[in-house]
């Protein structure tokens, strides 16, 4: 809390808050289609209805594969403010329907006007950074102490010192080359201590570095499609607050890219994705037999993988935890939304600093 000096952001946050975390349909098998019936989406196979689920139930819908969706649909869902996300088969991210512009026009001019000045873009960029350094020495502070007598505590303390003296750093860093590099170091720290949090199930889940065009073992799979749910989530929230999710302060501009969201995303791939990558491997709810290598090496899941996958991602974003800076109760799914709020309170002018997510 000591980061920033906020104005009124406890009253700010409870009127902006009301949005729920509804239900995201997943629909995971690459041959089957969307239609709209009324006010229900309609899942058809072979051209048979295979379910249907009310809209009023549903805040996003993402669908794996190349069948589609009707215009229908994708106008419903554009109008209701239901996100509707095309993914490949094994987790790429492909297109977005999204409705009308939502973003605040004086808020927008100020994103982009920080985005052309590179001094002021690292202001932001080093918070999200400091995030995620932060997240991934609490990752291995978290398990050195939990597991002590099961892995090398000592080296991951080790790594976790350096993180320490990244952090330093990074708050003292004003160049956007700098920052690159400090962030690509401590990332590769932090990942050369992976496979040591890896409990069971040694021999078909292990971390030997990260591969991720395309991923090339089971743990580096879920890595990859877990982040590809993350950036989604993070794309929607920002617009959601009025954000452009393209126009970034770390991640530079390129088209077709949500650079913003890649920003954001930052401060929660350790302490949203990594955990729970590790959660579904060390408690056995992923198996070996949930994972394909193609000719190329590329290893992917089974549609019963991305089931087991999916359901327990669901299960995730439900859980409540005490948001470390707002103080208020909130679910792991709505976290992203919260940072996307404060960071437009920030550009606002409402913040005197954007405060990254500091998960303890």
């Amino acid at each position: 809390r000591d980061l920033v000096r906020s104005r009124g952001l406890g009253d700010v946050y409870k009127r902006q808050s009301m949005k729920r975390l509804l239900n995201t349909l997943y629909i995971t098998s690459g041959n089957r289609y969307l239609s709209l019936d009324g006010e229900n989406v309609v899942v058809m196979e072979d051209k048979k209805e295979i379910g249907r689920i009310p809209l009023h139930n549903l805040q996003a819908i993402v669908t794996f594969g190349y069948t589609g969706a009707s215009p229908a649909l994708m106008g419903a869902c554009a109008q209701r403010d239901i996100e509707l996300s095309f993914m490949s088969g094994n987790g790429r991210f492909l297109a977005r329907v999204s409705g009308e512009e939502k973003g605040n026009v004086t808020l927008r001019k100020t994103q982009y006007r920080i985005s052309e000045k590179k001094e002021e873009s690292v202001k932001i960029a080093k918070n999200f950074i400091l995030g995620k350094v932060y997240n991934a020495r609490w990752v291995l502070e978290r398990a050195a102490r939990d597991y002590s007598m099961r892995l090398d505590a000592e080296l991951l303390k080790k790594k976790s010192a350096f993180l320490g003296q990244s952090m330093n750093k990074i708050r003292e860093c004003e160049d956007a080359g700098t920052l690159l590099g400090l962030e690509g170091e401590a990332a590769s720290v932090y990942f050369s201590a992976f496979d040591e949090l890896i409990l069971q199930q040694k021999e078909d889940f292990y971390f030997h570095g990260r591969n991720k065009r395309p991923p090339l073992d089971n743990v580096n799979a879920m890595l990859s499609f877990g982040y590809s749910l993350l950036a989604g989530m993070c794309g929607g929230t920002l617009e959601a607050v009025g954000l452009d999710p393209y126009v970034g302060f770390f991640h530079t501009d390129r088209p077709g890219r949500m650079s913003l969201a890649l920003d954001l995303m930052e401060e929660f791939r350790s302490v949203i994705v990594d955990r729970f990558v590790l959660t579904l491997i060390n408690k056995r709810i992923m198996k070996p037999e949930y994972f394909l290598t193609k000719e190329n090496g590329a290893v992917i899941m089974t549609e019963e993988g991305r089931k087991a996958f999916l359901s327990a991602w669901q299960g995730k974003k439900q859980e409540m935890i005490t948001h470390p800076f707002l103080g208020e109760k909130i679910e792991w799914g709505m976290v992203p939304y919260a940072q996307s709020m404060l960071l437009a309170r920030f550009l606002r002018g409402d913040l005197d600093e954007y405060p990254p997510f500091l998960w303890k």
